[in-house]
């Protein structure tokens, strides 16, 4: 069973910091993109930052130089540190995996983490 597990959601103040964690099962994490997506209220759902099998990193604009996105493949789990975090940060925050095979698409999702930053 595939399964996406995050942690480390909370309240933090304006400026404060948060590392949010995301843990996999049930397929090959080392052959699958992680990401991280977020949805705050009355928004869509939008990429934070993603990292490749390869290492290679993707963000956000509004997110560069404040999140770093890393992944443990022998732990099968992908880090998102937050910091210098703004109200406009709060959403619930999800966990994705990702990889295109020559068979078909493999799309997995977490159950989100909510992120509320706020004074």
């Amino acid at each position: 069973q595939v399964q996406l597990v995050e942690s480390g959601g909370g309240l933090v103040q304006p400026g404060g910091s948060l590392r949010l964690s995301c843990t996999g099962s049930g397929f090959d994490f080392s052959a699958h993109t992680m990401g991280w997506y977020r949805q705050g209220p009355g928004k869509q759902r939008e990429l934070v930052a993603a990292m490749g099998p390869s290492g290679r990193t993707d963000y956000a604009d509004s997110m560069k130089g404040r999140f770093t996105i890393s992944r443990d493949d022998a732990e099968k789990t992908v880090s998102l540190q937050m910091s210098s975090l703004r109200i406009e940060d709060t959403a619930v925050y999800y966990c994705n995996a990702a990889r295109i095979d020559t068979v078909r698409n493999y799309i997995y999702w977490g159950q989100g983490t909510q992120v509320t930053v706020s004074s």
